[in-house]
């Protein structure tokens, strides 16, 4: 792992010169982790608002128009724990860096994408560079700052993301209206080259950690399971829920979770190891991680879609209209970040879930063509600055918790649970969002053109949105109440392996 040489020795007491030098070298750290952080918000924002032009260029249907945004969600979920054990054992730096490499190649090639079908395969290969910079960007920062300034240097970190959810979507409507949707992939060249110069000369080489298997079965039957379900959810929205690839993948889905579970238990080394989330805290912070990923993830999407196919905006205008969710991550994220020295990580956390249900509440009642955008506005800017606290509490809370030792397949499993909301989100909004809709008028939706071509269906079409939010309200209440029980383990010391207990 990336870790300080003075970390070696344990924590350096606070205003001697080498905790000043330990600090600004973990500036420049967080300063690398946040390029990646930012590359990666930034190519997936774009992408939510320009996905409509996507769809027009290649006719796509239904079903290759949601795979375009889920490939690459699904992807990114089954490798973060594998990229995790792999950085392990040859050098988080190397792998880090290599991400960079792999994201910027694939990402031009993706802009001279002849069909929907290799588009679809070069954002499969984007996931592995991005999963390579996910699985240990975070566990890159926890080990470089000192522990009293790790909620600080952790808000820094999540609030890029929400500088580059703030920058992308505008990105994502102009690039869409007057360059073409080529360069939403070409755009991300040179800022990964950036990323990857500065990273090579900023981060310390680290020897590589003990030698230990890699649970292949695992991450196998993982992208298995995980692909079976998306399958069904992604047909639901354009066949309906008894169609036979959505109950083929429910049963393909439903098989392959105990024999995931019988094959984790007796790997030496597994990918979905229960023993690292045995204590109370862990389990529900994590669980809390995914019901609001969950909720949250595709809420840009969403408000794009209904900008563009309901009330007939172009991407531009769409792009400004999803802005007070990133504006209200951006300020919050920080602003949490700097509160954590005052403020437990607990209470942002349970905070940060309460403001993102009440901005779901808000949209689910102002669901209609006729609701002043204001409302709309006041509902997203709560759901963003919730989930911009509770990103920078849940995660000061889970990794100040874990044990030094293999922190990176920690991470990458915490990421994983995280990111299998994320992918889940996207395919279960859409299908919920298409459900009302005949099967002739969903393409319309994908490509933004709902509103020009059939009038008619906008009604129907709002009652999806309304009953979108009211699933997505849900699920956050669902996170809420699982934040408050993640309240701290009380006679273990932080850091304790749950494993040995």
């Amino acid at each position: 792992m990336i870790a300080h040489p003075l970390d070696q020795a344990g924590p350096v007491p606070p205003g001697t010169p080498e905790y000043v030098k330990q600090l600004r070298y973990a500036w420049r750290v967080c300063s690398v982790t946040s390029l990646g952080l930012i590359l990666i918000g930034i190519n997936g924002s774009t992408l939510n608002v320009a996905l409509p032009a996507v769809v027009r260029h290649f006719r796509a249907g239904a079903l290759a128009s949601s795979w375009i945004l889920v490939s690459y969600l699904l992807i990114i979920t089954v490798t973060l724990v594998f990229f995790g054990r792999v950085a392990d054992l040859l050098g988080r730096r190397e792998i880090y860096l290599a991400g960079f490499a792999l994201f910027v190649t694939a990402s031009l090639l993706a802009g001279f994408s002849p069909t929907v079908g290799f588009l679809i395969v070069m954002r499969g290969v984007q996931a592995l560079g991005a999963a390579m910079i996910l699985a240990n960007g975070t566990v890159i920062i926890t080990v470089a700052f000192p522990p009293d300034r790790l909620s600080q240097g952790m808000g820094v970190y999540i609030g890029t993301l929400s500088v580059a959810q703030l920058a992308g979507p505008t990105l994502g409507g102009l690039i869409a209206d007057a360059a073409g949707w080529q360069w939403v992939f070409w755009g991300n060249v040179p800022a990964g080259v950036a990323g990857l110069i500065w990273g090579w000369a900023t981060l310390r080489r680290v020897p590589a950690g003990p030698r230990a298997s890699l649970d292949v079965m695992g991450n196998v039957l993982v992208f298995a399971a995980l692909s079976a379900i998306l399958v069904a959810l992604s047909d639901a929205g354009s066949h309906g829920v008894s169609g036979p690839v959505v109950i083929a993948g429910t049963l393909v889905f439903l098989v392959l979770l105990p024999v995931l579970v019988v094959v984790e238990r007796r790997a030496s080394h597994p990918v979905l190891d229960p023993r690292l989330f045995g204590r109370r805290m862990l389990a529900f912070a994590n669980l809390a991680s995914f019901c609001t990923a969950l909720s949250r993830s595709a809420l840009i999407l969403l408000i794009a879609l209904y900008l563009q196919a309901a009330r007939g905006m172009d991407a531009f205008d769409a792009a400004l209209g999803v802005l007070p969710v990133p504006v209200g991550m951006a300020l919050a994220s920080p602003t949490a970040g700097a509160l954590g020295r005052r403020v437990s990580p607990y209470a942002l956390s349970v905070g940060g879930c309460a403001l993102n249900f009440a901005g779901l509440v808000c949209l689910t009642l102002s669901a209609g063509a006729a609701t002043p955008y204001w409302v709309i506005g006041i509902g997203l800017f709560l759901a963003g600055c919730g989930n911009g606290a509770f990103l920078t509490g849940n995660t000061t809370q889970v990794m100040s918790a874990l044990p030094p030792g293999g922190l990176g397949v920690v991470n990458g499993f915490r990421l994983m649970i995280m990111n299998a909301g994320i992918v889940l989100s996207v395919a279960m909004s859409l299908s919920v969002l298409t459900s009302t809709l005949a099967p002739a008028l969903r393409n319309l939706v994908y490509a933004g053109t709902l509103a020009r071509l059939s009038p008619a269906a906008v009604q129907q079409l709002l009652s999806g949105f309304q009953r979108t939010y009211l699933v997505l309200a849900a699920v956050a209440l669902a996170g809420l109440i699982t934040a408050a029980c993640a309240r701290p383990d009380t006679g273990r010391p932080a850091g304790e392996d749950p494993a040995a207990g």
